[in-house]
Order: structure tokens, then sequence, then C-alpha cells
């Protein structure tokens, strides 16, 4: 059995598949923060609009869609004095061998990403 992930490990691996996935769609990388707890994780730049990007490991079985209202609404708040647009990306990470257990280092994975969620 591996060493499973550290809370901040999985926050790092979540925010790498979000990143990597910005980087193909052309987003221009203004500002990275991986420190837990410390929000937006990624500002932005697509066609000179600025863009706040929350970055969120979820765990199994919760469902990586779902966000945190308050948070994102104070982030929302926060960008719009900016003139940026908003968004959650949850990314969903489960053991590829039995889900109920935790992610292990070197060990395969299962990603559950369905992509930016923008907020309204």
């Amino acid at each position: 059995m591996g060493k499973p992930l550290t809370e901040q490990e999985l926050h790092n691996l979540a925010m790498n598949i979000v990143g990597r996935q910005l980087e193909a769609d052309g987003f221009e990388f203004m500002a990275i923060n991986s420190k837990l707890q410390k929000n937006p994780q990624y500002v932005c730049l697509k066609e000179k609009i600025l863009h706040f990007i929350v970055v969120r490991n979820i765990s199994y079985p919760e469902n990586p869609m779902v966000y945190d209202k308050g948070l994102m609404e104070k982030m929302k708040n926060h960008a719009d004095k900016f003139e940026a647009k908003t968004y959650f990306a949850g990314v969903g990470l489960s053991n590829a061998s039995d889900q109920n257990l935790p992610v292990y280092l070197n060990e395969e994975y299962v990603v559950e990403y369905q992509g930016l969620i923008e907020i309204q």
C-alpha cells in the first residue's frame, strides 16, 4: 500500500489538471495560488477579460459539480470589482481500484472533471 496523498497534494493535483486544461484552452496565467484556503487559485486573462477560477479537490462520493454557494458568491463580488468572470472548477479524485480508499502516491486514480462552471 502506498502513502495516502495529503490534502495539499490532492489540491495540487486538482490544480495541475485544471491548469493543463486552461493552458490548452488559451488562458494566460496572471497569478497562481496553490495554498489551501487561499482563493482564487488562478487569475487568468483570455480575450482581454480577467477570469478568477476557484479549484477544489472533491473527494468521492461528493459531487465535483456542487460548490459552496457562499464562498463563490464572495468570490464573484470580489471579481466584479475587477470586471472579472468567476468560475468554479471541481475535480473529483478517487482511487482507481477502490473508490472508498484514499488516493495513494504513485498509484492510479480516477479524475472526474467536467470543466469550468461560470458563477453568474
